[in-house]
């Protein structure tokens, strides 16, 4: 079989660099793909984009294709920056990584719960960019340990979760991208619904309904006796106080939160998995909880 060249194009994180990474996925969701990732045309990689590439990577090689980066096609910028995350590494690339503005990239092929949350408290929320107090630094990476989580135990996902970020000191913002290629939410949200509901009205559903379904407090796909929805009640409001967005996209569907509010659209191209999206500003307030506060308020002073 001859060797497919994907030309991947610059990707920043606006909803069309993701279309363009659903596009990548689209032209390589096959088994015994040969492909090899070429670069001339891209002048910058946000997380998502090392996030998301890095999983599809591991998912042709899951359905026996065989991936490479063509390195020598980087810009050197961009490829300083793979190797400080980490990512190039993970691809056969021999240089180590090394402390820097970067998350680093990360696989996560099977669920441990404490090297997840180390992760999410010393190399994220907790690694000083953000000023928060410490009850609340572990408060949201808890709330963001949940979307690993529903991600191993409902997904569906055999090859695991990757995550990637950066924090860009230019512009002050904190950036964290998780990616899954599993089954979505809306998929999820409607086999959960089908022996409760009925074939014909589940069918009705569309992608955005079902996210909705998913934001809501208290809302599950868990069938123990532990209800878990998507952990993302403190994290919109965090998100909300700090001026920050929070974007998920899974199939069809979107959904971002901002100091705006809410909002979800149903997209005209899909994938089979998700991608969660966390921009923080990194100002000088510091974030806590109001002392005492049981139901969960910020403040952000």
């Amino acid at each position: 079989m001859s060797q497919k060249v994907i030309q991947v194009p610059t990707l920043n994180d606006a909803p069309t660099d993701f279309e363009n990474l659903f596009k990548i996925w689209d032209q390589t969701n096959d088994y015994f793909e040969d492909v090899c990732f070429n670069f001339s045309h891209c002048g910058f990689l946000r997380p998502n984009a090392m996030a998301f590439l890095g999983g599809l990577a591991r998912l042709i090689e899951s359905r026996s294709g065989s991936v490479r980066f063509d390195w020598n096609t980087l810009d050197s910028g961009i490829m300083a920056n793979l190797c400080q995350n980490g990512f190039s590494k993970a691809f056969g690339y021999q240089s180590d990584p090394w402390e820097g503005n970067s998350i680093p990239y990360r696989e996560d092929i099977a669920f441990d719960m404490n090297k997840i949350m180390d992760y999410l408290t010393y190399n994220w929320i907790g690694k000083g960019w953000v000023n928060v107090s410490d009850r609340l630094r572990d408060s949201i990476a808890g709330r963001m340990w949940e979307i690993y989580n529903n991600a191993f135990e409902h997904s569906g996902t055999g090859i695991g979760v990757f995550s990637c970020g950066q924090y860009y000191q230019r512009n002050n913002n904190l950036i964290l991208s998780v990616a899954d290629f599993g089954n979505g939410i809306p998929m999820n949200v409607r086999n959960f619904l089908r022996p409760h509901a009925g074939e014909a009205q589940v069918s009705k559903l569309s992608g955005v309904a079902c996210l909705k379904w998913a934001f809501e407090q208290g809302t599950s796909t868990c069938m123990g006796d532990v209800a878990r929805g998507l952990g993302l009640d403190l994290l919109k409001d965090f998100v909300r106080l700090n001026q920050g967005k929070l974007e998920i996209y899974s199939n069809d569907a979107y959904a971002s939160v901002d100091k705006a509010g809410e909002r979800f659209l149903n997209r005209n191209i899909s994938f089979e998995g998700t991608v969660v999206n966390i921009t923080l500003r990194c100002d000088e307030k510091l974030y806590r909880f109001r002392d005492e506060a049981e139901n969960n308020r910020l403040t952000g002073e």
